[in-house]
Protein backbone atom coordinates (compact mmCIF):
# COMPACT_ATOMS: atom_id res chain seq x y z
CA UNK A 1 0.00 0.00 0.00
CA UNK A 2 1.31 3.36 -0.52
CA UNK A 3 0.01 6.75 0.82
CA UNK A 4 0.55 10.04 -0.81
CA UNK A 5 -0.10 13.85 -0.18
CA UNK A 6 -3.99 15.36 -0.74
CA UNK A 7 -3.03 18.80 -1.62
CA UNK A 8 -5.47 20.85 -3.63
CA UNK A 9 -7.69 18.33 -3.63
CA UNK A 10 -5.26 15.48 -5.51
CA UNK A 11 -3.29 12.98 -4.97
CA UNK A 12 0.32 13.29 -5.21
CA UNK A 13 3.98 12.05 -4.38
CA UNK A 14 6.06 13.77 -3.04
CA UNK A 15 8.21 16.77 -5.15
CA UNK A 16 11.37 15.05 -4.51
CA UNK A 17 10.11 11.53 -4.89
CA UNK A 18 10.85 10.27 -1.25
CA UNK A 19 9.44 7.96 0.90
CA UNK A 20 8.88 6.15 4.39
CA UNK A 21 7.81 3.24 5.43
CA UNK A 22 5.27 2.00 8.26
CA UNK A 23 5.67 -1.09 10.76
CA UNK A 24 2.71 -3.19 11.86
CA UNK A 25 3.04 -3.06 15.88
CA UNK A 26 1.69 -6.64 16.45
CA UNK A 27 4.50 -8.16 14.03
CA UNK A 28 7.12 -5.47 13.15
CA UNK A 29 6.91 -5.97 9.48
CA UNK A 30 6.98 -3.41 6.78
CA UNK A 31 3.39 -3.11 5.61
CA UNK A 32 3.11 0.67 4.12
CA UNK A 33 5.11 3.16 2.11
CA UNK A 34 3.94 6.95 3.02
CA UNK A 35 5.49 10.13 0.68
CA UNK A 36 7.88 12.02 2.99
CA UNK A 37 6.69 14.92 3.04
CA UNK A 38 9.34 18.22 2.85
CA UNK A 39 9.80 22.06 2.59
CA UNK A 40 8.40 22.03 -1.13
CA UNK A 41 5.46 19.93 -0.31
CA UNK A 42 4.39 22.45 2.84
CA UNK A 43 4.70 25.12 0.08
CA UNK A 44 2.80 23.58 -2.60
CA UNK A 45 -0.15 22.39 0.55
CA UNK A 46 0.00 26.34 2.08
CA UNK A 47 -0.56 27.39 -1.36
CA UNK A 48 -3.74 25.64 -2.35
CA UNK A 49 -4.59 26.27 1.32
CA UNK A 50 -3.97 30.11 1.33
CA UNK A 51 -5.93 29.94 -1.81
CA UNK A 52 -8.75 29.04 -0.53
CA UNK A 53 -8.61 31.22 2.08
CA UNK A 54 -8.32 34.05 -0.33
CA UNK A 55 -10.73 32.94 -2.97
CA UNK A 56 -12.96 30.32 -2.12
CA UNK A 57 -16.43 30.31 -0.48
CA UNK A 58 -15.11 28.47 2.58
CA UNK A 59 -14.45 31.31 5.31
CA UNK A 60 -17.02 33.28 3.80
CA UNK A 61 -19.79 30.95 4.12
CA UNK A 62 -22.61 31.28 6.55
CA UNK A 63 -22.45 29.51 9.36
CA UNK A 64 -25.16 27.46 8.98
CA UNK A 65 -24.17 25.97 5.91
CA UNK A 66 -20.48 25.16 6.90
CA UNK A 67 -22.70 23.45 9.72
CA UNK A 68 -23.98 21.02 7.13
CA UNK A 69 -21.15 20.33 5.49
CA UNK A 70 -19.52 19.31 9.18
CA UNK A 71 -22.41 16.97 9.66
CA UNK A 72 -22.27 15.65 6.24
CA UNK A 73 -18.22 14.71 7.16
CA UNK A 74 -19.92 13.17 10.46
CA UNK A 75 -22.06 10.72 8.30
CA UNK A 76 -19.20 9.99 6.27
CA UNK A 77 -16.96 8.78 9.39
CA UNK A 78 -20.45 6.68 10.76
CA UNK A 79 -20.59 4.96 7.51
CA UNK A 80 -16.95 3.96 7.76
CA UNK A 81 -16.65 2.91 11.54
CA UNK A 82 -15.51 -0.69 11.07
CA UNK A 83 -12.50 0.47 8.25
CA UNK A 84 -11.46 3.15 10.59
CA UNK A 85 -11.08 0.78 13.98
CA UNK A 86 -9.49 -1.53 11.47
CA UNK A 87 -6.73 0.18 10.24
CA UNK A 88 -6.43 2.38 13.71
CA UNK A 89 -6.18 -0.93 15.18
CA UNK A 90 -3.45 -2.33 12.60
CA UNK A 91 -1.80 0.85 12.12
CA UNK A 92 -1.31 1.95 16.12
CA UNK A 93 -1.43 -1.44 18.09
CA UNK A 94 -4.99 -0.51 19.64
CA UNK A 95 -7.13 -3.44 20.77
CA UNK A 96 -10.01 -3.48 17.91
CA UNK A 97 -12.85 -2.75 20.82
CA UNK A 98 -11.44 0.48 21.70
CA UNK A 99 -10.17 1.69 18.15
CA UNK A 100 -14.22 1.06 18.03
CA UNK A 101 -14.60 4.12 20.32
CA UNK A 102 -11.96 6.31 19.03
CA UNK A 103 -14.31 5.93 15.19
CA UNK A 104 -17.68 6.61 17.11
CA UNK A 105 -15.76 9.54 19.44
CA UNK A 106 -14.54 10.87 16.04
CA UNK A 107 -17.91 11.16 14.23
CA UNK A 108 -18.89 13.36 17.47
CA UNK A 109 -16.76 15.87 17.49
CA UNK A 110 -17.51 17.09 13.66
CA UNK A 111 -21.36 17.26 14.77
CA UNK A 112 -20.74 19.16 18.43
CA UNK A 113 -18.63 22.03 15.85
CA UNK A 114 -21.48 22.22 13.55
CA UNK A 115 -23.62 22.60 16.07
CA UNK A 116 -20.71 25.38 18.67
CA UNK A 117 -20.86 27.76 15.30
CA UNK A 118 -24.56 27.85 14.42
CA UNK A 119 -25.36 29.00 18.69
CA UNK A 120 -22.35 30.53 19.71
CA UNK A 121 -22.72 34.45 19.84
CA UNK A 122 -20.49 37.60 19.39
CA UNK A 123 -20.08 40.23 22.06
CA UNK A 124 -21.59 43.97 21.85
CA UNK A 125 -21.02 46.07 24.36
CA UNK A 126 -23.20 49.32 24.45
CA UNK A 127 -21.83 53.02 26.12
CA UNK A 128 -25.42 54.26 26.88
CA UNK A 129 -27.17 55.68 23.34
CA UNK A 130 -23.24 57.18 22.31
CA UNK A 131 -21.73 53.92 20.71
CA UNK A 132 -22.30 50.29 19.73
CA UNK A 133 -19.35 48.20 20.15
CA UNK A 134 -19.52 45.02 18.73
CA UNK A 135 -16.77 41.83 18.22
CA UNK A 136 -16.85 39.61 14.83
CA UNK A 137 -14.96 36.38 14.67
CA UNK A 138 -13.11 35.91 11.67
CA UNK A 139 -10.89 32.88 10.66
CA UNK A 140 -7.64 32.78 11.50
CA UNK A 141 -6.27 31.98 8.20
CA UNK A 142 -4.22 28.63 6.87
CA UNK A 143 -3.88 26.01 10.11
CA UNK A 144 -1.27 23.86 10.53
CA UNK A 145 -2.32 21.12 12.62
CA UNK A 146 0.50 18.20 14.05
CA UNK A 147 -1.06 15.34 15.07
CA UNK A 148 0.44 12.76 17.51
CA UNK A 149 0.44 8.66 16.84
CA UNK A 150 -1.76 7.72 20.08
CA UNK A 151 -5.73 7.52 18.73
CA UNK A 152 -4.62 9.28 15.66
CA UNK A 153 -8.11 9.33 13.82
CA UNK A 154 -9.72 10.26 16.56
CA UNK A 155 -7.38 13.65 17.77
CA UNK A 156 -7.15 14.34 13.88
CA UNK A 157 -10.81 15.38 14.47
CA UNK A 158 -10.32 17.07 17.28
CA UNK A 159 -8.24 19.72 15.35
CA UNK A 160 -10.10 19.42 12.16
CA UNK A 161 -13.86 19.69 13.19
CA UNK A 162 -13.34 23.06 14.93
CA UNK A 163 -10.70 24.48 12.69
CA UNK A 164 -13.02 23.95 9.63
CA UNK A 165 -16.06 25.02 11.62
CA UNK A 166 -14.42 28.31 12.25
CA UNK A 167 -13.73 28.65 8.44
CA UNK A 168 -10.02 27.92 8.21
CA UNK A 169 -8.30 25.83 5.57
CA UNK A 170 -6.00 23.33 6.98
CA UNK A 171 -2.97 21.06 6.33
CA UNK A 172 -3.04 18.36 8.51
CA UNK A 173 0.57 16.63 9.01
CA UNK A 174 -0.12 13.44 10.57
CA UNK A 175 2.49 11.38 12.74
CA UNK A 176 4.55 8.97 10.86
CA UNK A 177 4.24 6.60 13.26
CA UNK A 178 0.26 5.73 12.53
CA UNK A 179 -0.25 7.75 8.77
CA UNK A 180 -2.59 5.15 8.02
CA UNK A 181 -6.56 5.79 8.87
CA UNK A 182 -5.88 9.62 7.61
CA UNK A 183 -5.75 8.06 4.49
CA UNK A 184 -9.79 8.07 4.40
CA UNK A 185 -9.96 11.61 5.09
CA UNK A 186 -9.95 12.98 1.25
CA UNK A 187 -12.72 10.75 0.05
CA UNK A 188 -15.17 11.95 3.39
CA UNK A 189 -14.23 15.31 3.02
CA UNK A 190 -15.28 15.02 -0.56
CA UNK A 191 -18.11 13.08 0.05
CA UNK A 192 -19.29 15.75 2.11
CA UNK A 193 -18.75 18.48 -0.03
CA UNK A 194 -15.46 20.45 1.51
CA UNK A 195 -14.21 22.34 -1.31
CA UNK A 196 -10.37 21.77 -3.14
CA UNK A 197 -7.81 23.29 -1.04
CA UNK A 198 -9.75 23.16 2.27
CA UNK A 199 -8.07 20.20 3.64
CA UNK A 200 -4.53 19.10 3.07
CA UNK A 201 -2.43 16.25 4.03
CA UNK A 202 1.33 16.28 3.92
CA UNK A 203 2.56 13.28 5.68
CA UNK A 204 6.11 13.01 6.48
CA UNK A 205 9.03 13.48 9.40
CA UNK A 206 8.54 15.82 12.25
CA UNK A 207 12.07 17.49 11.64
CA UNK A 208 11.45 18.03 7.99
CA UNK A 209 7.22 18.34 7.58
CA UNK A 210 6.69 19.25 10.47
CA UNK A 211 9.57 21.89 11.00
CA UNK A 212 8.50 23.16 7.26
CA UNK A 213 4.96 23.73 8.44
CA UNK A 214 5.52 25.36 11.85
CA UNK A 215 8.17 28.04 10.00
CA UNK A 216 5.93 28.41 7.31
CA UNK A 217 4.96 32.52 7.29
CA UNK A 218 1.44 31.87 5.80
CA UNK A 219 0.34 29.68 8.45
CA UNK A 220 -0.73 32.07 11.40
CA UNK A 221 -1.71 29.09 13.68
CA UNK A 222 -0.30 25.76 15.01
CA UNK A 223 -1.71 23.47 16.71
CA UNK A 224 0.12 20.37 17.70
CA UNK A 225 -0.35 18.07 20.47
CA UNK A 226 2.79 15.37 21.63
CA UNK A 227 5.86 15.31 23.63
CA UNK A 228 6.79 18.04 25.99
CA UNK A 229 10.85 18.40 24.13
CA UNK A 230 9.05 18.60 20.50
CA UNK A 231 6.31 21.45 21.65
CA UNK A 232 9.60 23.70 23.11
CA UNK A 233 10.91 23.39 19.61
CA UNK A 234 7.66 24.58 17.76
CA UNK A 235 7.68 27.31 19.99
CA UNK A 236 11.30 28.90 19.36
CA UNK A 237 10.62 28.03 15.69
CA UNK A 238 7.00 29.74 15.65
CA UNK A 239 8.32 32.74 17.34
CA UNK A 240 9.62 34.45 14.46
CA UNK A 241 6.40 34.83 12.82
CA UNK A 242 4.72 35.27 16.02
CA UNK A 243 2.34 32.75 15.50
CA UNK A 244 -0.96 31.43 17.51
CA UNK A 245 0.13 28.54 19.36
CA UNK A 246 -2.27 25.52 21.27
CA UNK A 247 0.34 22.65 22.27
CA UNK A 248 -1.15 19.43 24.53
CA UNK A 249 2.00 18.04 25.65
CA UNK A 250 2.94 15.43 27.83
CA UNK A 251 1.76 14.38 31.14
CA UNK A 252 2.08 12.66 34.56
CA UNK A 253 -1.09 12.22 36.17
CA UNK A 254 -2.00 11.50 39.61
CA UNK A 255 -4.61 9.52 40.77
CA UNK A 256 -4.73 10.19 44.48
CA UNK A 257 -7.37 7.52 46.35
CA UNK A 258 -7.81 8.74 50.44
CA UNK A 259 -9.40 5.87 52.46
CA UNK A 260 -12.99 7.22 52.87
CA UNK A 261 -12.81 6.37 49.20
CA UNK A 262 -15.06 3.67 47.66
CA UNK A 263 -11.71 1.58 46.99
CA UNK A 264 -13.44 -0.74 44.50
CA UNK A 265 -14.35 2.08 42.13
CA UNK A 266 -11.63 3.94 42.52
CA UNK A 267 -9.09 0.65 41.82
CA UNK A 268 -11.19 0.06 38.17
CA UNK A 269 -10.43 3.68 37.76
CA UNK A 270 -7.01 3.30 38.12
CA UNK A 271 -6.45 0.11 36.01
CA UNK A 272 -9.04 1.60 33.48
CA UNK A 273 -6.73 4.91 33.27
CA UNK A 274 -3.38 3.47 33.13
CA UNK A 275 -3.87 0.64 30.65
CA UNK A 276 -6.18 1.50 28.37
CA UNK A 277 -5.68 2.45 24.86
CA UNK A 278 -1.96 0.38 26.15
CA UNK A 279 -1.16 2.94 28.40
CA UNK A 280 0.09 5.59 25.38
CA UNK A 281 -2.97 8.21 26.80
CA UNK A 282 -1.41 11.91 27.60
CA UNK A 283 -4.21 11.88 30.39
CA UNK A 284 -3.01 8.39 31.63
CA UNK A 285 -3.26 8.26 35.56
CA UNK A 286 0.66 7.04 35.70
CA UNK A 287 1.13 7.80 39.12
CA UNK A 288 -0.76 6.27 41.71
CA UNK A 289 -0.95 8.02 45.16
CA UNK A 290 -2.34 5.92 48.18
CA UNK A 291 -3.42 7.08 51.69
CA UNK A 292 -1.05 4.73 53.78
CA UNK A 293 -4.32 2.91 55.71
CA UNK A 294 -5.45 1.38 52.78
CA UNK A 295 -1.96 0.93 50.43
CA UNK A 296 -1.04 -2.68 51.04
CA UNK A 297 -4.55 -3.97 50.54
CA UNK A 298 -4.45 -1.02 47.52
CA UNK A 299 -1.37 -2.57 45.88
CA UNK A 300 -2.04 -5.87 46.38
CA UNK A 301 -5.78 -5.72 44.83
CA UNK A 302 -3.95 -3.46 41.67
CA UNK A 303 -1.02 -6.15 41.60
CA UNK A 304 -3.94 -9.01 41.00
CA UNK A 305 -6.29 -6.93 38.63
CA UNK A 306 -2.57 -6.14 36.32
CA UNK A 307 -2.16 -9.38 36.58
CA UNK A 308 -5.31 -10.65 34.26
CA UNK A 309 -5.44 -7.73 31.87
CA UNK A 310 -5.22 -10.00 28.88
CA UNK A 311 -2.62 -8.76 26.47
CA UNK A 312 -3.02 -10.17 22.82
CA UNK A 313 -3.13 -9.49 19.14
CA UNK A 314 -4.73 -5.88 18.48
CA UNK A 315 -7.54 -7.48 16.15
CA UNK A 316 -8.85 -10.07 19.07
CA UNK A 317 -11.66 -8.46 20.47
CA UNK A 318 -10.47 -10.41 23.73
CA UNK A 319 -7.60 -8.08 23.81
CA UNK A 320 -7.24 -5.29 26.38
CA UNK A 321 -4.07 -4.36 26.26
CA UNK A 322 -2.07 -4.58 22.28
CA UNK A 323 1.24 -3.94 20.89
CA UNK A 324 2.77 -0.48 21.48
CA UNK A 325 3.03 1.58 18.41
CA UNK A 326 6.68 1.04 17.45
CA UNK A 327 9.91 -0.41 18.23
CA UNK A 328 11.63 2.34 18.85
CA UNK A 329 8.69 3.16 21.26
CA UNK A 330 8.77 -0.21 22.91
CA UNK A 331 12.56 0.18 23.72
CA UNK A 332 12.41 3.22 25.27
CA UNK A 333 9.09 2.00 27.27
CA UNK A 334 11.53 -0.90 28.31
CA UNK A 335 14.36 0.98 29.17
CA UNK A 336 11.87 2.75 32.18
CA UNK A 337 10.75 -0.62 33.33
CA UNK A 338 14.25 -1.30 34.02
CA UNK A 339 14.94 2.08 35.46
CA UNK A 340 12.54 0.94 37.84
CA UNK A 341 13.99 -2.41 38.66
CA UNK A 342 17.41 -0.09 39.68
CA UNK A 343 16.08 2.60 41.43
CA UNK A 344 14.36 -0.45 43.62
CA UNK A 345 10.60 0.10 43.17
CA UNK A 346 9.02 -3.30 44.22
CA UNK A 347 7.69 -4.79 41.11
CA UNK A 348 4.57 -6.56 42.02
CA UNK A 349 2.67 -6.82 38.37
CA UNK A 350 4.39 -7.27 34.69
CA UNK A 351 7.52 -5.78 33.39
CA UNK A 352 8.18 -8.58 30.84
CA UNK A 353 6.63 -9.38 27.21
CA UNK A 354 4.18 -12.72 27.89
CA UNK A 355 5.75 -15.48 26.68
CA UNK A 356 3.22 -16.50 24.27
CA UNK A 357 4.46 -13.26 22.29
CA UNK A 358 7.37 -13.52 21.14
CA UNK A 359 6.94 -10.59 18.46
CA UNK A 360 5.57 -7.48 18.46
CA UNK A 361 5.77 -4.65 20.81
CA UNK A 362 4.22 -6.57 23.85
CA UNK A 363 4.45 -6.24 27.39
CA UNK A 364 2.59 -7.30 30.07
CA UNK A 365 0.88 -4.84 32.62
CA UNK A 366 3.03 -3.74 34.83
CA UNK A 367 2.53 -1.96 38.39
CA UNK A 368 6.03 -0.80 40.52
CA UNK A 369 4.80 0.00 44.29
CA UNK A 370 6.76 1.84 47.13
CA UNK A 371 7.65 4.44 43.93
CA UNK A 372 9.19 7.59 45.90
CA UNK A 373 9.51 11.04 44.23
CA UNK A 374 13.13 11.25 43.44
CA UNK A 375 12.96 8.32 41.33
CA UNK A 376 12.93 8.84 37.21
CA UNK A 377 9.55 6.88 36.55
CA UNK A 378 8.00 8.90 39.04
CA UNK A 379 8.90 12.03 37.36
CA UNK A 380 9.22 11.17 33.58
CA UNK A 381 6.64 10.29 31.52
CA UNK A 382 6.49 6.69 30.16
CA UNK A 383 3.89 6.67 28.27
CA UNK A 384 3.34 3.51 27.86
CA UNK A 385 1.42 0.72 30.37
CA UNK A 386 3.78 1.19 33.51
CA UNK A 387 1.93 2.77 36.90
CA UNK A 388 3.94 3.69 40.04
CA UNK A 389 2.14 3.70 43.06
CA UNK A 390 3.05 5.83 46.24
CA UNK A 391 1.89 5.90 49.72
CA UNK A 392 1.01 9.08 51.41
CA UNK A 393 -0.23 10.00 54.97
CA UNK A 394 -1.92 12.95 54.97
CA UNK A 395 -4.17 15.50 52.94
CA UNK A 396 -0.67 17.99 52.84
CA UNK A 397 1.83 14.66 51.65
CA UNK A 398 -0.89 13.97 48.94
CA UNK A 399 -0.89 17.12 47.74
CA UNK A 400 2.47 17.70 47.43
CA UNK A 401 3.07 14.41 45.94
CA UNK A 402 0.19 15.35 43.33
CA UNK A 403 2.30 18.64 42.11
CA UNK A 404 5.62 17.16 42.34
CA UNK A 405 6.57 16.92 38.73
CA UNK A 406 7.09 19.16 35.93
CA UNK A 407 3.71 18.46 34.22
CA UNK A 408 0.14 19.37 35.10
CA UNK A 409 -2.24 17.86 32.81
CA UNK A 410 -4.99 15.99 34.46
CA UNK A 411 -5.22 14.71 37.79
CA UNK A 412 -7.88 12.07 39.26
CA UNK A 413 -9.37 12.44 43.09
CA UNK A 414 -10.78 9.75 44.52
CA UNK A 415 -12.51 10.82 48.16
CA UNK A 416 -16.14 10.90 49.66
CA UNK A 417 -15.13 13.72 52.02
CA UNK A 418 -16.66 16.92 50.19
CA UNK A 419 -14.59 19.99 52.00
CA UNK A 420 -10.93 17.88 50.74
CA UNK A 421 -12.57 18.07 47.47
CA UNK A 422 -12.65 21.22 47.27
CA UNK A 423 -9.86 21.90 49.12
CA UNK A 424 -7.74 20.01 47.10
CA UNK A 425 -9.32 20.80 44.08
CA UNK A 426 -8.43 24.10 43.91
CA UNK A 427 -4.34 23.46 44.64
CA UNK A 428 -3.83 20.38 42.66
CA UNK A 429 -1.75 21.79 39.63
CA UNK A 430 -3.33 20.53 36.49
CA UNK A 431 -5.86 21.89 33.77
CA UNK A 432 -8.41 19.19 34.61
CA UNK A 433 -9.80 17.25 37.47
CA UNK A 434 -11.79 14.51 37.64
CA UNK A 435 -13.13 13.29 40.83
CA UNK A 436 -14.48 10.12 42.19
CA UNK A 437 -14.67 9.39 38.12
CA UNK A 438 -12.40 8.13 35.35
CA UNK A 439 -11.53 10.66 32.51
CA UNK A 440 -14.83 11.07 31.30
CA UNK A 441 -14.87 14.41 28.47
CA UNK A 442 -17.71 16.63 28.15
CA UNK A 443 -16.62 18.26 24.52
CA UNK A 444 -18.01 21.30 25.80
CA UNK A 445 -15.10 22.40 28.79
CA UNK A 446 -11.80 23.21 28.24
CA UNK A 447 -9.23 20.74 27.42
CA UNK A 448 -5.30 21.67 28.05
CA UNK A 449 -2.84 21.35 30.75
CA UNK A 450 -0.07 23.87 32.73
CA UNK A 451 3.33 23.85 33.62
CA UNK A 452 5.50 21.25 30.57
CA UNK A 453 1.75 20.34 29.62
CA UNK A 454 0.51 22.57 27.03
CA UNK A 455 -0.41 25.92 26.54
CA UNK A 456 -3.94 27.24 25.47
CA UNK A 457 -7.17 25.38 25.98
CA UNK A 458 -9.26 23.64 23.43
CA UNK A 459 -12.70 22.31 23.59
CA UNK A 460 -16.38 23.79 23.04
CA UNK A 461 -16.49 27.61 22.08
CA UNK A 462 -12.89 27.56 23.54
CA UNK A 463 -11.67 25.65 20.26
CA UNK A 464 -13.58 28.43 18.29
CA UNK A 465 -11.52 31.04 19.89
CA UNK A 466 -7.71 29.30 18.78
CA UNK A 467 -8.83 29.71 15.29
CA UNK A 468 -10.78 32.92 15.11
CA UNK A 469 -9.03 36.39 15.71
CA UNK A 470 -11.49 39.04 17.34
CA UNK A 471 -12.04 42.12 15.64
CA UNK A 472 -13.81 44.68 17.23
CA UNK A 473 -15.85 47.28 15.66
CA UNK A 474 -16.53 50.97 17.67
CA UNK A 475 -19.92 52.75 16.02
CA UNK A 476 -20.05 56.19 17.01
CA UNK A 477 -24.79 56.37 17.33
CA UNK A 478 -23.82 60.29 18.22
CA UNK A 479 -21.48 62.93 18.01
CA UNK A 480 -19.30 62.09 20.68
CA UNK A 481 -16.47 64.83 21.79
CA UNK A 482 -13.53 65.26 20.10
CA UNK A 483 -10.26 67.10 21.40
CA UNK A 484 -9.44 69.63 18.67
CA UNK A 485 -6.06 70.14 18.47
CA UNK A 486 -3.92 73.00 16.24
CA UNK A 487 -6.86 75.48 16.35
CA UNK A 488 -5.96 77.83 19.49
Amino acid sequence: MNLQHYIGGEHVPSVSGATFTALEPATNEEYLTVSAGQAEDIEAAVAAARKAFTEGPWPKMPAQQRAGVLRKIADAIEKRDDEIASLECRDTGLPITQARGQAHRAAQNFRFFADVITTLGEDVYRVASAQLNYVIRKPIGVAGLITPWNTPFMLETWKLAPALAAGCPVILKPAEWSPLSASLLPAIMEEAGVPAGVFNIVHGIGEEAGAALVAHPDVPIISFTGETTTGQIIMRNAADNLKTLSMELGGKSPLIVFDDADLDRALDAAVFGVFSLNGERCTASSRVLVQDTVYEEFVQRFAERASRVKVGAPDDPATELGALVHPEHYARVMEYVQIGIDEGARLVAGGSRPDSLPVGNFLSATVFADVSPKMRIFQEEIFGPVVCVTPFSTEEEALELANDTRYGLAAYLWTNNLRRTHRLAQQIESGMLWVNSQNVRDLRTPFGGVKASGLGREGGKHSIDVYTESHIVHVATEDLPISRFGVS
